[in-house]
């Protein structure tokens, strides 16, 4: 370890995944490492992994791959869910040589006097052992922070491997959450995105079966009056548990931006059965026209899963026909794909993987033309951009505050600055065109 210098990240998945991927590498600049860029030439390489799709999966040994052909006497180290299911199989990639579950992960830096470059080692727990909790957030973009509050699942969809590589709903206390709220602010960071695998659901046992004392609406509430901060995004959280008051108290609050990520699945409710999600489409239905008549200017986002066994033509156009008619912003659209240890596997009426392409691209586009009718009806508003810190084609490029994404010719004193603009147009990329002149007197 002591001749091992520099270290370098990748990560799979989703902002849960960043947000510990960061914590991560913060332990080894503690124990003395330089961070450098994945492409980089480096000691140490750590994955951290996904398993939601196959996709993920063959993403992961492409990834080794490349970091063979950079330096083939590197440590390559897997994390992350796929790292908790799969460790065997992770150790069998060539060049892989230390795999760490969901309960030795975030102790990495312990493990490095193990490496050997001739071997693979595993340590991997079982995942019902998992129940401690630990804080992490990613302060690693100037302009955005993922804030972990949540980890862990109860639920038991039918297609989900999550609650197997990440163990039972915990939470964060609290105060822990205040206090990296605060330290994030103190990074000159202007937004936290708040993130966990059911962050809904917080106010489950930090330990094991131990009960908190709050909620998430009580959480929020607490975040809304931190004054170091500019704005907070929730990201994905489930319709059931996106309660009436969350609604309101994030229509009137100071903080919390008018953006939503609400998972839908499908817009069958014999589908939505078979998923054993914990709600039908009237529920869905609801929650948008209260967010939608409490905060207008609201952005939606939708999961929407294509091809899950038993979904027929018609139930497809069903989901269709629901998503059409629902005044959202945009879709995330997923084909199933089967995981191992779920109980939709068993499932008779598998769809084919060209139906799945032929219902993914019809999603897609409805998707397009729902962003596009959102674009369209925030032109000739003035709203709060959030600039962003990459030269993308000689442009910058930001988000609104209800996610409209903008871009101007590039300047770099606008680096995470918030500046008031007009939103004019719509360019040929789909870009959201500001107003120069406005723009000069914000």
């Amino acid at each position: 370890m002591n001749q091992l210098k520099t270290v370098a990240f990748h990560t799979l998945g989703c902002k849960l995944n960043f947000s510990e991927t960061s914590t991560i590498a913060r332990s080894f600049l503690e124990a003395g490492f330089s961070k450098v860029s994945f492409e980089d030439y480096a000691d140490i390489y750590v994955i951290n992994t996904c398993s939601v799709t196959q996709n993920a999966d063959k993403r992961f040994k492409q990834i080794v791959k490349k970091v063979n052909k950079i330096n083939s006497n590197s440590f390559i180290i897997a994390i992350g869910c796929y790292a908790q299911l799969k460790p065997n199989e992770l150790a069998n990639v060539l060049g892989v040589n230390l795999v760490l579950g969901a309960n030795e992960k975030f102790n990495i830096v312990d493990y490095l006097d193990e490496l050997n470059i001739s071997t693979s080692k595993v340590y991997s727990c079982n995942i019902q052992d998992v129940d401690n909790y630990i804080s992490s957030y990613s302060i690693d973009d100037r302009t955005r922070a993922f804030l972990k509050v949540q980890d862990g699942c109860d639920y038991k969809c039918t297609y989900c491997t999550i609650p197997l590589a990440r163990g039972i709903s915990r939470s964060d206390s609290m105060d822990s959450v205040i206090r990296n709220a605060k330290k994030i602010s103190e990074s000159g960071v202007n937004e936290i995105v708040l993130t966990g695998v059911n962050i809904g659901d917080y106010g489950k046992g930090e330990f094991g079966n131990k009960k908190h004392e709050n909620t998430f609406l009580q959480l929020i509430q607490q975040l809304d009056t931190i004054d170091s901060i500019d704005r907070i995004r929730i990201s994905s959280i489930e319709p059931n548990l996106l309660k009436d008051d969350i609604i309101s108290f994030v229509s009137k609050s100071n903080l919390f931006v008018p953006h939503f990520h609400i998972p839908l699945q499908s817009g069958s409710n014999e589908i939505l059965n078979l998923m054993k999600r914990r709600y039908q489409k009237e529920l869905y239905v609801n929650r948008i026209k209260l967010i939608k008549k409490l905060m207008p200017d609201t952005c939606i986002g939708v999961d929407v899963i294509v091809g899950f066994p038993g979904e027929t033509d018609d139930y497809f156009m069903d989901t269709f026909n629901f998503l059409n008619n629902l005044d959202i912003s945009y879709l995330h659209v997923f084909s199933y794909s089967e995981r191992p240890n779920t109980e939709a596997v068993k499932l008779p009426y598998p769809v084919s993987a060209d139906i799945k392409a032929q219902r993914s691209k019809i999603l897609r586009s409805l998707s397009n033309k729902k962003k596009r009718s959102f674009y369209e009806s925030q032109i000739g508003k003035m709203k709060k951009v959030l600039f962003e810190s990459e030269n993308k084609k000689g442009y910058i490029h930001g988000f609104t505050d209800n996610y409209v994404k903008v871009r101007y010719p590039w300047n770099p004193s606008l680096v995470n600055e918030l500046k008031y603009v007009k939103l004019t147009s719509i360019d040929s990329e789909g870009f959201v065109r500001i107003s120069k002149d406005e723009f000069e007197l914000a």
